[in-house]
């Protein structure tokens, strides 16, 4: 289990959030300078053992912004959509990064992109959510919602599916923004500050939520299909307590992987909710898999590789201790992460050991990076958006 210290401020202020109606905070999750133990773990020299080469670079906006966001680009056919905290939406040619419209919207974004069926979808920390049309960026229409979007909305074009920092999920008419239903779920009194994206999957709206569960809704109507608790709070304290799911969920095939902080990596059959099995682990970032393993990047920095079939972990990197590290993401044969200084790290998916490392963003990465192909898209705090090209195969 990590050290809660560095996160003792980050957990205050979340509860204050809670308390003052979900508004944003801003710096929440800064270190205290005395906590020598828990600074960032200094980067080693690696042998460079793939070649990464930019291909191209933009800037979009103010990027993540002050507060601590997780923006992050999605990709649909040859287009790239991102968001900043300022409100500038761009759609970009993800082989160029030529801008092909922009679109300033003049909220502050904290929840977005998500794309589906010719429309885009953002949240905002006002608690507004707005469809735009993904040719041109014209907002079609605009909602209001119970509290602060974190997380990017998803939509299937009939129903756009939105979770606020409050512990609601909402379904809105894809049309017009009308509520269609609510489910509300209990808030801990301690919670991190973020939601995780929720998921449309046919006939089912997946979430996840601080409480530590995982449910499934029917899309149309919010009927309860099936919930798991993937997470148990533990310990004397409401610190020790904390079980949010803030991180990015997985789904490969018929199995959902999801991992919370303080808790478990989990593996449900998403039709039944069914535990197929879980692992120790805490994490608020999310997953990734290949190779046959479930990639975490571990609340105290370390990068874990588990067995995708349950059978335990493969093997961990510690070498990036305290580093606050992004999501991990596959690429070419090769798992990365990003972090605090904007250096985006490559490892083997066989051991582990490092294979690369590029400084992208000299404000960090905390956005989830995306990759098609043998190209990386990292999206840097500052507004910094790069797409890498890696070659090399692992031996």
């Amino acid at each position: 289990m990590p050290s809660t210290r560095p996160l003792i401020r980050l957990l205050f202020v979340g509860l204050l959030s809670v308390l003052a109606g979900c508004s944003t905070l801003k710096g929440w999750f800064s270190m205290d300078s005395d906590d020598a133990a828990n600074q960032p773990a200094p980067l080693e020299d690696i042998a460079q053992e793939v070649d990464i080469k930019k291909v191209w670079s933009t800037s979009v906006g103010s990027g993540q912004g002050k507060g601590y966001n997780y923006l992050a680009p999605v990709i649909e056919g040859q287009v790239m959509y991102v968001a900043s905290n300022d409100g500038l939406v761009v759609a970009l040619d993800k082989n160029t990064g030529k801008t092909i419209w922009k679109e300033d919207l003049d909220r502050p974004i904290s929840g977005g992109v998500g794309v589906g069926s010719g429309t885009l979808v953002v949240g905002t920390s006002d608690g507004e959510v707005l469809l735009l049309s993904a040719s041109d960026g014209s907002v079609q229409w605009t909602a209001s919602v119970h509290g602060e979007v974190l997380s990017a909305p998803q939509t299937n074009g009939q129903i756009v599916l939105v979770q606020s920092y409050d512990g609601r999920l909402q379904g809105l008419s894809a049309s017009d923004g009308s509520e269609l239903w609510v489910y509300g779920s209990n808030v801990p009194i301690l919670t991190l500050r973020g939601t995780c994206t929720p998921i449309i999957e046919g006939r089912l709206a997946i979430a996840a939520f601080a409480n530590g569960k995982v449910m499934a809704l029917d899309v149309k109507t919010g009927a309860i299909r099936w919930e798991a608790r993937a997470v148990i709070a533990q310990g004397r304290s409401e610190i020790d307590r904390i079980v949010d799911i803030d991180g990015h969920m997985l789904l490969v095939g018929n199995i959902l992987y999801a991992v919370g902080y303080q808790g478990r990596l989990v593996a449900l059959d998403v039709s039944t909710g069914r535990k197929m099995w879980q692992q120790d682990a805490s994490s608020y970032v999310g997953l990734d898999q290949g190779f046959g393993n479930i990639y975490v990047a571990d609340a105290n920095g370390s990068v874990v590789a588990f067995h995708r079939s349950g059978q335990g972990v493969r093997w961990e990197q510690p070498a990036l201790e305290y580093r606050r590290l992004s999501s991990p993401k596959t690429v070419k044969g090769y798992v990365t992460v990003a972090d605090l200084d904007g250096y985006v790290h490559f490892l083997s998916q066989v051991d582990g050991h490092f294979v690369g490392r590029i400084k992208v963003d000299g404000d960090g990465v905390r956005g989830r990076m995306l990759a098609e192909e043998d190209i990386l898209y990292v999206y840097g705090n500052g507004g910094k958006l790069v797409a890498l090209r890696v070659s090399g195969r692992e031996q």
